[in-house]
C-alpha cells in the first residue's frame, strides 16, 4: 500500500507541475486566438465577464498546481477532504475534456501544424489530469 501511495504522490506533485506549465502556456491564448481582435466586437460588459471568467480559469488551474506541488501528501491521506478535493479536481478536468470534444465548435481553429501539435498536447495533458486526481480520489476513498 506504501509504494501505491508514493507512487500517487509523485503523480500528483506532477500533475502540480503540469497545472504550474499550463498557466505559463495559457499566456499565449489570447494572442494565438485574437482575443483582442475578438473583444472589439462585443459589448464592454461581455468583455469585463469574459476576461474575468478567464481570471477566475487561470488561478484555479494555479491553485491546483500549488495545492498539488506543496500538500501532495495532504492529497492522499484518506481524510474527508482528500477524498472531496481530489474528487472535485478530478471532476473539473473531466468536465474540461468532455467540453473539449462536445462543445467547442472547432471551425475556426488556427490552422498549422504547430496549433494542430498544441491541442493534442493539452488534451492529453486535460485527460492525464483527469486520471491522476480521478486514481487519488479512488485511492483515498479505499484506503480505509
Amino acid at each position: 500500500m506504501e509504494l501505491s501511495k508514493t507512487i500517487i504522490q509523485q503523480l500528483i506533485y506532477l500533475a502540480g507541475l503540469a497545472q504550474v506549465a499550463l498557466i505559463i502556456g495559457s499566456l499565449f491564448i489570447p494572442k494565438v486566438l485574437g482575443w483582442k481582435k475578438e473583444l472589439v466586437k462585443v459589448q464592454p460588459l461581455i468583455k469585463q465577464m469574459f476576461w474575468t471568467y478567464a481570471a477566475y480559469i487561470l488561478v484555479i488551474n494555479l491553485c491546483f498546481g500549488l495545492l498539488s506541488m506543496f500538500d501532495y501528501r495532504e492529497l492522499t491521506n484518506g481524510s474527508n477532504l482528500a477524498i472531496i478535493i481530489n474528487g472535485f479536481i478530478a471532476a473539473y478536468w473531466v468536465s474540461r475534456v468532455l467540453i473539449q470534444f462536445f462543445y467547442f465548435d472547432r471551425s475556426n481553429f488556427p490552422a498549422g501544424k504547430l496549433n494542430k501539435l498544441a491541442e493534442v498536447v493539452l488534451v492529453l495533458l486535460f485527460i492525464s489530469l483527469s486520471a491522476v486526481y480521478g486514481l487519488a480520489f479512488y485511492f483515498n476513498l479505499h484506503q480505509n
